[in-house]
């Protein structure tokens, strides 16, 4: 995983899909538009624009997925997001992996929380478990993005 602010600078050099993915983060209005799928590079880099509620932390299944990395990126409002690694003991509530890419866990083992402001990211890769749009305080309207880039680009 990766936590930054869009705003700064990368603190390494990343691939170049995952640059091509934030410079879209960087340079993209998003409060011009609508909720939806947005191709940035095809299937290979494409974004999906939210527009959510967060929900109590029970409430929100922990995460992964194993062709795409995410790169969720919180354009307002705030947020936690439940992090972990993938250890392999988490049991499976739903598998989608061939539909969807992606694979629910009821919990989370070593589950740690990160808040997200408004310019916050975080890389998500395959085997980190993230428990998304949960609510700081109390339900909360947000505007996030999350960018899904193949991880067959990464080479």
């Amino acid at each position: 995983m990766i936590f930054g602010h869009i705003s700064r600078p990368n603190p390494c050099p990343l691939p170049a899909a995952i640059e091509k993915a934030l410079d879209f983060l960087r340079t993209t209005d998003f409060s011009a538009l609508e909720p939806g799928v947005v191709e940035i590079e095809g299937k290979k880099i494409y974004a999906q624009i939210l527009d959510l509620h967060t929900r109590p932390i029970a409430e929100n299944r922990p995460e992964v997925h194993r062709r795409y990395l995410d790169i969720q990126f919180l354009a307002w409002g705030e947020e936690k997001i439940g992090v972990a690694i993938d250890t392999g003991n988490n049991i499976i509530s739903e598998s989608l992996l061939a539909e969807r890419d992606i694979l629910f866990y009821q919990q989370a083992e070593n589950e740690s929380m990160i808040e997200m402001i408004p310019g916050s990211y975080a890389i998500f890769f395959p085997q980190d478990v993230h428990r998304p749009a949960c609510h700081q305080y109390q339900a909360t309207a947000i505007r996030k993005i999350v960018v899904k880039v193949a991880v067959s680009e990464l080479n």
